[in-house]
């Protein structure tokens, strides 16, 4: 019997949770939580927009309403990168 090719991953890529600290994204079957201290983007953006996430390629995600743009590096490891919000123009660190 021949084994069929690898499909498409079908983990689950969303939002489970927005708190007055930050959001919570389930992403390939492990949770991580993006304060908005370090993501200001996410704080002031409409429930909506926050949920609308998509994954174009392993480990990037995109909220395509918001033009934020994040891989799963920056996210574990938000001290290595220079974070800049479009809309305050300021460096979060």
């Amino acid at each position: 019997m021949k084994s069929q090719a690898l499909g498409i991953d079908t983990s689950p890529l969303e939002v489970t949770n927005i708190s007055p600290q930050g959001i919570w994204l389930l992403a390939a079957e492990e949770e991580l939580f993006l304060p908005f201290e370090e993501f200001p983007w996410f704080k002031e953006a409409s429930v909506s927009a926050v949920l609308h996430v998509e994954s174009p390629l392993p480990g990037h995600f995109y909220w395509t309403d918001m033009d934020v743009d994040l891989t799963l590096e920056s996210i574990r490891h938000p001290e290595m990168y220079s974070l800049v919000s479009k809309q305050s123009g300021a460096q979060t660190h």
